[in-house]
């Protein structure tokens, strides 16, 4: 649990995804798309990446979606949930308040 606060504590924007999801992929993109630059943990590539995702899995009391995405220090959720914050139009606030983009 502790590596998981320290790690989303690093940037504004967090990400713990698989480097051959395509979900994550894309949110990552999307999330880039406004000017932001997360920090990007594939787990599947980093190595300690089971360690992370069992830290995971402790943090969150589940089995987290991928991609987790931490905005904030706060888990946003999945792609779902970033893709609905999005189209509502709460996202880009959100990363505007997180100090994740300026403009």
């Amino acid at each position: 649990m502790e590596a998981v606060k320290r790690l989303t504590a690093e940037k504004p924007v967090v990400i713990f995804g698989t480097s051959t999801c395509c979900m994550c992929h894309t949110i990552k993109t999307l999330i880039c798309s406004f000017g932001a630059n997360p920090m990007v943990y594939e787990l599947d590539k980093v190595a300690n990446g089971q360690q992370l995702e069992r830290a995971l899995v402790v943090a969150l009391g589940q089995r987290p979606s991928f991609p987790a995405v931490f905005i904030d220090q706060e888990l946003v959720g999945g792609a779902n949930e970033v893709m609905s914050l999005h189209v509502k139009g709460f996202l880009v606030p959100l990363l505007k308040k997180a100090k994740a983009i300026w403009i």
